[in-house]
């Protein structure tokens, strides 16, 4: 699993026009599954998430997780996180996961970050086209990969 966790200030996805996920304070994390992720990863990954400490403490450090926060989450599909792009110009994707297979670890994600923040998590669409607006604090953008645990 590969994701992208930007702290935002707020964060949506309109898919059709439609508002389907919506967060104020917190974390908007874009997630792309490869064909190679167990539930090993999910665990792994949702903790990390979970205790990662980019919010600033009342001395403004870095310190707090979002959890800690009682922040919110937006989880919104990404396949693109897999892209090759060693060859050529067009990015191939054949290490992301076909949706029989990145639908169930998508939808065991949600529910581990749940149970590991105790907040519900809301989402955009698998698969869809949607609309992801954001209002990234800091900025603050880490980047993760469950194969290289960092």
């Amino acid at each position: 699993m590969r994701v992208v966790v930007q702290r935002v200030k707020s964060a949506s996805v309109v898919v059709e026009q439609n508002v389907t996920g919506s967060i104020g304070k917190g974390l908007l994390i874009l997630l792309g599954i490869e064909e190679a992720d167990t539930m090993d990863d999910i665990d792994w990954l949702s903790a990390k998430i979970a205790r990662l400490r980019i919010f600033p403490d009342e001395k403004e450090v870095m310190n707090l997780s979002v959890t800690d926060i009682k922040g919110e989450l937006l989880v919104v599909s990404q396949f693109t996180l897999h892209a090759a792009t060693k060859k050529g110009n067009r990015p191939s994707y054949i290490k992301a996961a076909p949706p029989t297979i990145a639908i169930p670890l998508y939808e065991k994600f949600v529910e581990k970050l749940e149970a590991e923040t105790g907040k519900k998590v809301e989402e955009g669409i698998f698969g869809a086209m949607m609309d992801v607006s954001l209002v990234n604090w800091g900025p603050v953008t880490i980047w993760i990969d469950t194969k290289n645990k960092e």
